[in-house]
């Protein structure tokens, strides 16, 4: 299994959601509102769920193993700290050239 595209639809910045990401499985299985989530001692990645009858909610798509878990995890969250980090050095080059003008 390849991981083969990640795409972060939206980022907040307030409240505990931080982003909401698409990613792709070897370019045939696209799987859309993966949730990043800011825990009380680090990021963490959400897979998308639904409320059942009794309120719970269920993930819908997940990955299986331990390892599986942690090639989603670190794949999903290097690429919102990259697009992070594309965002601050935008705003930056917007601020100087704001300031020359």
């Amino acid at each position: 299994m390849e991981i083969t595209d990640v795409k972060i639809r939206k980022i907040m910045s307030e409240g505990r959601l931080r982003a909401v990401v698409s990613l792709t499985i070897d370019e045939l299985l696209a799987v859309h509102d993966i949730k990043v989530v800011q825990g009380d001692e680090r990021l963490f990645v959400a897979m998308p769920s639904r409320k059942d009858e009794n309120g719970v909610f269920r993930d819908i798509v997940h990955p299986i193993s331990p390892s599986a878990r942690k090639l989603f995890e670190e794949t999903i969250l290097d690429t919102y700290e990259r697009q992070l980090a594309v965002m601050e050095t935008e705003e930056a080059e917007n601020a100087t050239a704001g300031a020359d003008e």
